[in-house]
């Protein structure tokens, strides 16, 4: 198949654009691969490894942008680049008005802002860290999209923040919401009296739209980064987070939300809780159950941390169950009355880090061993994380597959292609997806998929979905339920409903242990 590189001198376009313009590229006519990203030595050469990369595209420079298509035919080839040029154009294009007006420097746009006091850093890694210093020392909170920066720089630049009074919510920070502002991957929620703060993008959408689904609303949303509650860096965001928080008149309850943290950072995010003076929810995903400790709800999936939060919110008890119900059992006996036997294992393809941990942690309590890219403490890693062994459940938004080519919440051919394949292993019984909606996703997640997800369907196992979203994200929430529900998917209304359902239908309608 023909390859083509186009090279555009001194270009740079945020990642999060590039990765979706690449996705559009790619559903054209005859084209197999497309990738958008700068010209860095560790770009080409991951294109070349994936054989995107031909001469002109060898010559690029680090502030270069590189488009390589791979496509049937030279002539689909080029009609790829083609539209890559023209979205290109269209969205650098501006005439000479003030108002078209696009800075170039980070000077120029606080300057053109007037009062801005926020800045979203989207570079490569390398860059990040310098960036980010102008930004603080210009007085700005920074939200940093970026990932590949060390921890040491982590550290530093999070240091630098906090001694002025500043938030620096990353790096590799993927959603926040702040005074009803949606920034990086994130939902439209109604405003409302919760305070999130989350070193867990996925794990912060989710808990976002399940309040919103209650009635209850989010007031701000602050994202930390992953890696924020790690020893290294200690909490330093997150400290900060609930300390903003509690002097938020319009914030009623705080709730923190995290994959499990170190144990010492943990009880200092713990001790903040308690002295914040406002009731509040801890959730770390996965991690053993606390009793309620003063003000401090306690919680291990997010479903729970949801509702625990609607609950403290309306002045109510916070103990709230996110376990099996009848309604849940009845509905995987009826799907397991038409299994096979053999058909009993599970596969779950995730596009969110966090909802793939809860995942894992609640399939593994049922089922005993489950493999991953990602396991838990502990578990079972997959060898190849391309080739599903046993029950399996894989992040398909790891690094080992977004290198180089958009993100499975952008773009689905990736996710599509493997859910076919593990639709046809009769050893599989249910299939695991998760579907996250909100701004930066893919226009139509659901209609994406309709065609594999028809082909799965007809191959025989169950597939069981969740949707991260609510009725006013762009995608529309109920469209996308509708569409995958005629596609004979069921739908629950989270992924801790979910995964439970998985793991009821892979014991044949039981669980076990019980809960």
């Amino acid at each position: 198949m023909p390859v083509l590189n186009l090279v555009i001198k001194n270009a740079y376009h945020d990642s999060v654009f590039l990765m979706a313009l690449a996705g559009k590229a790619r559903s054209l006519p005859g084209v197999e691969d497309v990738s958008c990203v700068m010209g860095t030595p560790e770009n080409r050469t991951i294109l070349d490894d994936a054989g995107l990369l031909e001469a002109q595209g060898r010559g690029a420079g680090p502030n270069d942008l590189v488009v390589a298509v791979r496509a049937g035919t030279d002539d689909n080839a080029a009609a790829a680049l083609d539209h890559v040029r023209e979205a290109l154009a269209s969205q650098t294009g501006r005439s000479t008005h003030r108002q078209d007006y696009a800075p170039r420097t980070l000077d120029a746009a606080v300057s053109v802002a007037g009062g801005a006091n926020l800045a979203l850093i989207s570079v490569p890694g390398r860059y990040a860290p310098r960036e980010t210093r102008k930004a603080l020392e210009r007085g700005l909170n920074v939200f940093l999209f970026s990932d590949n920066v060390s921890i040491q720089d982590e550290v530093q630049l999070k240091s630098i923040a906090a001694s002025r009074n500043l938030l620096l919510m990353g790096p590799d920070c993927g959603t926040a919401i702040i005074d009803g502002i949606a920034i990086g991957f994130a939902n439209v929620v109604r405003r409302g009296s919760v305070g999130i703060v989350a070193a867990a993008g996925t794990g912060l959408q989710e808990v976002a739209c399940l309040l919103d689904a209650s009635r209850c609303g989010v007031s701000q949303a602050i994202g930390t980064g992953g890696r924020d509650l790690k020893q290294e860096v200690g909490g330093i965001t997150t400290l900060q987070g609930i300390a903003r928080l509690a002097e938020d008149p319009d914030t009623r309850v705080l709730c923190v939300v995290s994959k499990p943290p170190d144990p010492a950072v943990a009880d200092r995010v713990v001790a903040a809780l308690q002295a914040c003076g406002k009731p509040a929810v801890a959730c770390f995903v996965g991690a053993p159950p606390r009793e309620p400790n003063g003000a401090v709800a306690f919680v291990s999936d997010l479903t729970a941390a949801a509702r625990a939060a609607a609950a403290l919110a309306c002045g109510e008890d916070p103990a709230s169950a996110s376990g099996v119900d009848a309604e849940l059992v009845a509905l995987a006996e009826s799907v397991v009355a038409r299994l096979p036997g053999r058909r009993q294992h599970v596969r779950g393809l995730y596009s969110g880090g966090t909802l793939c941990y809860e995942a894992l942690h609640i399939l593994s309590r049922h089922l005993g061993e489950v493999w991953s890219n990602t396991p838990l403490p502990r578990g079972k890693r997959l060898k190849d994380a391309r080739t599903s062994f046993r029950n399996t459940v894989v992040d398909l938004g790891d690094d080992e597959f977004t290198v180089g080519r958009p993100h499975p919440m952008i773009d689905h051919r990736l996710r599509n292609e493997r859910l076919v394949r593990e639709a046809r292993n009769e050893d599989v019984g249910v299939i695991l997806l998760d579907v996250v909606l909100g701004h930066g996703a893919h226009p139509n997640p659901a209609g994406a998929m309709a065609a594999s997800v028809r082909e799965a369907v007809a191959a025989g196992p169950a597939v069981v979905a969740s949707i991260t979203g609510t009725r006013a994200d762009p995608q529309g929430y109920d469209l996308q339920k509708r569409t995958l529900q005629d596609l004979g998917v069921t739908v629950l209304p989270s992924n801790t409903k979910a995964a439970l359902f998985a793991a009821l239908v892979a014991n044949r309608g039981r669980l076990e242990p019980g809960e």
